[in-house]
């Protein structure tokens, strides 16, 4: 896809920067978010989307789809763009995965990046655009997110490939990002994570370390970014599993113990947004719109606190 970057060419930069050694630098305060299926916003169709201006003044750079990261997801290009929704990508099924040749090693974790043909959307919307409306400042937002991904296995920064592979491609990409970013004259400031996962956690093995293994990568994160103000915001979809699934309250308190223990952190309670029949696995464009206000307003409390 054709992804454009509205900021003068680097060898003007250069040039500029020849003669003019105290030139200014823009910044702009970097949102994250990350997670799984709802983080990506797998059943937000892009044929929902709600257009707003304001979307042209948000930078963004985004990664997303199936677990492990690789070719087949949907990925913003070389540099940035503007707040949009996400095409589809070049996903494998479950059936064209285990159909190759070698099969894909995680065949059965195939979704296809977004369940429409035109891609869809997460939080990532509302939670900028609100911020903008609130209390308007330069905004960039860093999605990479992976659809079925857990704490143990997937983002868990102490692992070794393939296990743990989310979470080093969420550092990768975001130091791509801020190099990009810089070359062109502008300094991002790391400001909130969004983090839309639990789901995947919310079983017999999983749930009862869930508190743990997050407070741990959380911790890493803010270290590897270089981030220790970093606000946290923590939620997921707490109606997953359509009320049949035992471990979901011990994922949700999990999260819950985890934002009183660390510092700028926050529980955002998603409770009543829509999600999809039958299921109610994912949010519908409605909901994902719903909890991305949720996400701002939370860190605008934050911000505020942070502040006094």
């Amino acid at each position: 896809m054709n992804c454009f970057f509205r900021f003068p060419p680097l060898i003007v930069i250069a040039t500029f920067v020849a003669v003019s050694p105290l030139r200014s630098e823009e910044t702009r305060d970097l949102l994250i978010v990350a997670g799984q299926s709802n983080a990506v916003g797998f059943d937000a169709p892009a044929t929902e989307f709600p257009a707003d201006p304001s979307d042209e003044t948000i930078l963004f750079w985004w990664r997303c789809g199936d677990p492990p990261p690789d070719q087949h997801d949907s990925m913003g290009g070389a540099g940035w763009t503007t707040l949009r929704p996400q095409p589809l990508g070049q996903p494998l099924t479950r059936e064209s995965a285990a159909a190759a040749k070698p099969p894909h090693p995680d065949a059965k974790r195939q979704y296809g990046n977004f369940a429409e043909p035109k891609g869809g959307f997460g939080p990532e919307i509302t939670f900028a655009r609100t911020l903008m409306a609130v209390a308007p400042r330069p905004l960039a937002v860093l999605k990479v997110a992976f659809s079925g991904t857990s704490v143990a296995k997937d983002w868990d920064p102490t692992l070794r490939d393939p296990d743990g592979a989310c979470y080093r491609a969420l550092v990768e990409e975001y130091r791509k990002a801020i190099a990009a970013a810089k070359s062109e004259g502008i300094i991002l400031r790391p400001r909130a994570l969004t983090w839309v996962q639990g789901e995947s956690d919310a079983t017999a093995q999983h749930a009862p370390l869930y508190e743990a293994n997050l407070r741990a990568m959380l911790e890493r994160l803010r270290r590897d970014l270089n981030a220790p103000d970093l606000v946290i915001l923590l939620g997921l979809n707490t109606r997953f599993g359509n009320g049949k699934n035992p471990h979901m309250p011990d994922v949700i308190a999990a999260q819950k113990a985890v934002a009183e223990a660390l510092p700028d952190c926050a529980y955002v309670d998603t409770s009543g947004a829509e999600t999809l029949p039958p299921s109610h696995t994912h949010f519908t464009a409605a909901g994902t719109l719903e909890i991305g206000k949720r996400y701002a307003e939370a860190f605008r409390l934050e911000e505020e606190s942070q502040a006094r």
